[in-house]
This record gives structure tokens, C-alpha cells and sequence, in this order.
């Protein structure tokens, strides 16, 4: 993909969950194609950090806000400081996301609720605020990180698994609304990834790096305007037995 640096050149992209892990890598990657990236996270010191090693990892435009996407009026105000601080918006890539695992059972009402509305209703929240400034634009992307637990139950999953099958829906819905206003929709569903997130097993060297999500995301964005990739599954080639 050397060759094709710089393709969003003049766009104006939010990653949500941007200071660290997945969001981390794709925030990075699209400053590196020439965007312009807005991040929120819900520490200010992560958020500040993050900004500032961007920065000076790509020379880039990058700014940031404290933001919990379960949260309508943080998710407004972050939306606000876009509009104040870059005037626009082109791209959205939800990527914060919470994984709570416990067996039905012993999973608390709390637990259940904090996993639905960060991953499932902060999506909503976010593109909710996207799409009328999409139209402002004339049109706009939204990539939303799912993952393979949207498709594949697994024990100690009810809350992630549920967050992330209703996720899929949405997306599937979102992309049918909007299309004919020039608003693409994908759905970007990893496997196991390397990151603090998945950091269960002592021994990552199998799993899928961020960058490699953040390459997908990349590749996605600058298909032509008449195609759309409107989901891609990725996985590990040769993961642990």
C-alpha cells in the first residue's frame, strides 16, 4: 500500500476509543494516508498522551477529548469540539468497545448494562451525531469495529457476544438507511487481536496486530465511491491449538 499514501488527504476522520490498542493503530494509519483525526477516550491523561505521540509519530493534524460514547451529552460535546476544532466531518470509525465476561449467572445488571451501552448504544450515540454533519458534506463513512464474536457465541459471552451480534444488525441497517445519501457503512470484525484488551494469553505472537485491523480499515476507505466492502471478517492465519 506504499504507493498510495496521502488518498485522504483533506478528510476528517474521528476514532472513537483512539488513545490506545486498535484505535490507537487506525488514528495512526489514517493520519499517515492524510487525514485529519479527532480521538476521544474517557481519560484526559490518555487522551493527551496519545495526541501528542501521534503527532509526533506522523507530523500529522490530531487533536483529542475526553469522551464515554455511553454517554449522550460526552458523545455531543466531544461532536462539538470536532465542529469547533476541524470544521467537518468525513469518516467515523467506532471503535470503543468494553469486553465484561462472566457466565449469565454471575454477570451483574451493571455489567450487562455498561457492555450494551458502550459497544452497542455508543455506537448509535456517534453516528447519530455523524450522519446530519455527513449531509453538510455530502456524504461520509462510518466503519464500525465488530468483531467475530458477532457471529460466534462463546461461554462467559452473553453480554460481549450479545453487544456484538446487535452491532452487526445495526451496521447491516445503518448502511440500507443511508446509501442513496452518499453514506457508506462497513462492518470491520477481527479475531483475536494483540492488544491489552485480549490479553488473556501469555503468548500473543499468534493473534492479529493492530495495524493489521488498521490496514483494513485504511484499504476500505479508499475503495472507489461505487463500491462498498460493507463487512470483512479477519482472523488469526495460525491461531493457538
Amino acid at each position: 500500500m506504499a504507493g498510495m499514501e496521502k488518498d485522504l488527504a483533506g478528510k476528517i476522520a474521528v476514532v472513537t476509543g483512539g488513545s490506545r490498542g486498535i484505535g490507537r493503530a487506525i488514528a495512526e494509519r489514517l493520519l499517515r494516508d492524510g487525514a485529519q483525526v479527532a480521538i476521544c477516550s474517557r481519560s484526559a491523561a490518555a487522551v493527551r498522551q496519545a495526541v501528542r505521540e501521534l503527532a509526533e509519530a506522523t507530523g500529522g493534524i490530531v487533536d483529542g477529548h475526553v469522551a464515554d460514547v455511553s454517554d449522550l451529552e460526552q458523545v455531543r460535546a466531544f461532536f462539538r469540539f470536532v465542529d469547533q476544532r476541524f470544521g467537518g466531518l468525513d469518516i467515523l470509525v467506532n471503535n470503543a468497545g468494553i469486553g465484561i465476561f462472566a457466565p449469565v449467572a454471575d454477570l451483574t445488571a451493571e455489567q450487562w448494562r455498561r457492555t450494551i451501552e458502550t459497544n452497542l448504544t455508543g455506537v448509535y450515540y456517534c453516528c447519530h451525531e455523524a450522519l446530519p454533519r455527513f449531509r453538510n458534506r455530502g456524504g461520509g463513512f462510518i466503519i464500525n469495529i465488530s468483531s467475530l464474536a458477532a457471529k460466534n457465541a462463546f461461554a462467559g459471552g452473553a453480554a460481549y457476544n450479545a453487544s456484538k451480534f446487535g452491532l452487526n444488525g445495526f451496521t447491516e441497517a445503518l448502511m440500507l438507511d443511508h446509501r442513496y445519501e452518499n453514506v457508506r457503512v462497513c462492518s470491520v470484525m477481527p479475531g483475536s487481536v494483540a492488544t491489552e484488551f485480549s490479553a488473556r494469553a501469555p503468548d500473543s505472537s499468534w493473534k492479529i496486530a493492530p495495524e493489521d485491523v488498521a490496514d483494513v480499515v485504511s484499504f476500505v476507505l479508499r475503495m472507489p465511491a461505487r463500491t462498498l466492502v460493507s463487512r470483512v471478517e479477519i482472523r488469526p492465519s495460525r491461531p493457538a491449538r
